[in-house]
């Protein structure tokens, strides 16, 4: 009720104010009505159509949505002034209905854009050019105030229409225009929702019944219709007023003589009883119904012989659907159309329903009303084919291989958190390429503290996983961590699955803490799951202790934020340690066993750490916390050498990032780093334990110039195969992108 009467209220702000007086009822919208985007779906519809006009909200979003919701595409809807720019996070696919532009609108539009995501309109009218609109008799009559208004909105309504990728539309006549505005253009038909189906077999009862008494039929007010008299013919007209209706008025004189020549003929009309001169002498035999909830409709409809759809020939009307031909064959009652636009595409003349030239009306009325068996015969093969052809369960496959094909590059990393890590960082570059390779990318992340992640010049929108609801199709699904990889053992709606494996995480754990086997468990994933690792040492023990194949992708760098600068050791030589010190197999307290122990009237010791903070015994002369990552690299370059004492990694970056800078390495030796160093070629290895070892290497890095320039003189060779630009194939093979 909140939505409709906000509606309501939006609705008659854009038809009675320009966009700039409307802002702090847009605010008022926002905070009386929630946000039902907030799932992540295949295809969001933003509706921009007022809620106290429900036909084409109806028609156009309710049921295109089942129709989509019935073919396995998930979808939700927002209104348009509700949305955010955020709200791009939320689908693969974008449809804005009947939506006049707004900054909102336009801002959530070029966001969806901007992350590949296509966007399109839809429309059910040629309410998108003054070109169009200046034809009509209403828009004519308009003082100049008034059509000023008219205009605006008209002009809004193109404006977002530009703004999209394509169009979806209702008939082949209203694509034919679309197509003038954007490149590509679908018809996806109106169609039968589930329910007015239901409502259509519930109607089709009264048929019978009306044969022996009153038809009483739930609308309000109530209608009732009276028994049917022997020989009695019904005509309906249920368009709207039949006084001033042009379509109606091109039929009048046929009309009349049919009502004159048979004295049997009852006609009933939707609206207002206001009877044109032409029919007065039949005044008594013409039935006003009001106009009525739409699940009331086939009611009406079910009770008449003939249902009769007349238009004028005009672009509007061979724009507008068929909705009223499908509406009376649910039912069972013939239509006689005029032969313009959709209904001469739909109807198959004589067999599902008749199609009548402006001279043609008499005759055709005059046959089927003389002729049971025909309207009978008719009618029930309209039925047949509109069951069949017309429904949004049965027809909705179309559309949904179209989305299909829209959305069928998408991308979904399961992240544990959106804080700053090495890993993460490394699956955020492989992220970025599948961006550029053309695929969306969706983070999802289990902790996230932003809505947003921007890495390497590309921005991710992330998804609160176990807060938000995720239900979209990914081509591409791929758990960075092992607390992820449920996502992958649970979601159904992935089509391929990848596990990045980046260390050994079962070590993460002490011994007897029970994450421990459940972390081993991720290795030994019975799913169709592809595995990918970034080292040969993880390639290894996936092989030889879980049986497990996988590819091996190079880890990378990016270079430019590493600036190199030659060391010359005169002054204080500055040692860097780095790593969380919460961590124990990050080993920065043996790290600092070591750098204690060094003489501080010649070095001097920086910490940079992320997570954990300097512990009381720990001798440092600056500590550097949450540095961001673009500034890591200026760090590096104003220390000499970098002293590291990890135990587990999976691939060890901080020695290569030194390398990069022109800077010299002392560390333990482990599976990560061993890929690509080497001892006394272009770092200096200790044994762990070993703090006077440590300490001596040190010492003699910042004494003995030939031993830096023999290291030095292999940085290069090292650093530039681990470039990331000439490791983006190996990314893309590895997760299967043609």
């Amino acid at each position: 009720m909140i939505r409709q009467r906000l509606g309501m209220l939006a609705g008659r702000v854009i038809r009675k104010a320009h966009p700039e007086r409307m802002k702090s009822l847009l605010k008022t919208a926002e905070s009386m009505i929630p946000n039902v985007a907030s799932a992540m779906v295949d295809v969001c519809f933003i509706n921009g159509c007022d809620y106290s006009v429900p036909h084409p909200i109806r028609y156009r979003v309710t049921h295109q949505r089942e129709q989509l919701e019935a073919n396995g595409i998930s979808t939700s809807e927002i209104f348009y002034t509700e949305v955010r720019e955020d709200d791009a996070r939320y689908a693969n696919m974008f449809i804005v209905f009947r939506c006049p532009h707004l900054d909102n609108v336009e801002k959530c539009i070029k966001k969806a854009q901007e992350l590949g995501k296509p966007v399109f309109f839809d429309v059910d009218d040629l309410v998108i050019d003054t070109v169009y609109t200046d034809q009509l008799p209403y828009v004519k009559g308009l003082d100049e105030a008034g059509k000023n208004l008219y205009d605006d909105g008209v002009n809004r309504m193109g404006r977002t229409l530009k703004l999209c990728d394509g169009a979806i539309t209702t008939t082949k006549a209203l694509a034919d225009e679309l197509r003038k505005f954007v490149p590509e253009v679908i018809v996806n038909r109106n169609t039968a929702s589930d329910e007015m189906w239901k409502h259509s077999l519930k109607a089709l009862e009264l048929k019978e019944k009306n044969l022996t008494g009153d038809v009483k039929i739930s609308s309000k007010p109530r209608v009732v219709i009276p028994k049917r008299q022997e020989g009695e013919i019904r005509i309906g007209y249920f368009s709207g007023s039949i006084t001033h209706n042009a379509d109606v008025k091109m039929i009048m004189k046929p009309l009349a003589s049919i009502m004159k020549n048979n004295p049997n003929v009852i006609l009933y009309i939707a609206g207002p009883l206001d009877v044109p001169d032409e029919l007065t002498e039949f005044k008594s035999r013409i039935r006003a119904v009001p106009f009525m909830d739409w699940r009331d409709l086939p009611s009406i409809i079910s009770l008449v012989d003939i249902n009769i759809a007349p238009l004028e020939d005009t672009i509007f009307n061979r724009a507008k659907s068929e909705n009223k031909w499908v509406e009376a064959s649910l039912v069972k009652t013939v239509t006689v159309a005029s032969n313009v636009g959709a209904f001469a595409e739909m109807i198959e003349d004589k067999v599902t329903g008749f199609l009548c030239n402006e001279d043609g009306w008499e005759t055709c009325l005059d046959n089927l009303i003389k002729d049971e068996t025909l309207r009978r015969t008719v009618a029930g093969t309209a039925f047949e084919y509109v069951k069949e052809k017309c429904t949004t369960i049965n027809n909705g496959n179309d559309l949904a291989e179209f989305i299909r094909k829209k959305t069928e590059r998408t991308a979904v990393f399961v992240f544990p958190s959106t804080e700053i890590s090495g890993g993460l960082m490394v699956a955020q570059k492989h992220a970025a390429v599948l961006r550029r390779a053309g695929y969306q990318v969706t983070i999802l992340a289990q902790s996230p503290t932003r809505l947003w992640l921007e890495y390497d010049g590309v921005l991710f929108p992330v998804i609160k996983w176990h807060q938000e609801e995720v239900r979209a199709i990914f081509q591409k699904a791929i758990a960075t961590m092992w607390v992820t990889v449920e996502f992958l053992e649970n979601y159904g709606r992935a089509k391929e699955k990848y596990y990045l494996i980046q260390n050994y995480e079962t070590d993460f754990y002490e011994p007897g803490i029970f994450l421990r086997p459940q972390a081993n468990s991720t290795y030994s994933l019975v799913n169709d799951v592809k595995y990918v690792t970034i080292s040969k040492w993880c390639q290894g023990w996936l092989k030889d202790k879980f049986h497990k194949d996988s590819a091996y992708i190079r880890n990378g760098m990016v270079t430019d934020i590493f600036p190199k600068r030659k060391r010359d050791f005169e002054g204080k030589v500055k040692v860097l340690i780095e790593g969380d010190s919460e961590v124990s197999y990050k080993g920065v307290d043996e790290s600092f066993k070591i750098a204690n122990e060094l003489d501080r009237d010649k070095f001097e010791v920086w910490y940079l750490s992320y997570n954990g903070k300097a512990k009381s015994w720990y001798k440092v002369d600056k500590f550097l916390h949450r540095v961001p990552y673009e500034e890591v690299g200026k760090i590096y370059g104003q220390c000499d050498i970098l002293l590291k004492s990890s135990t587990l990694e999976s691939f060890s970056y901080p020695p290569l990032e030194m390398m990069a800078t022109g800077g010299f390495s002392v560390l333990l030796r482990n599976g990560g780093n061993v890929e690509y160093l080497e001892d006394g070629k272009n770092c200096l290895f200790y044994e762990q334990g070993d703090i006077n070892g440590a300490v001596s290497l040190i010492n003699k890095l910042a004494q003995d110039k030939d031993l830096r320039e023999k290291l030095e003189s292999n940085f290069e060779s090292t650093v530039s195969i681990r470039d990331w630009k000439a490791i983006e194939p190996e990314i893309l093979k590895a997760y299967c992108v043609e």
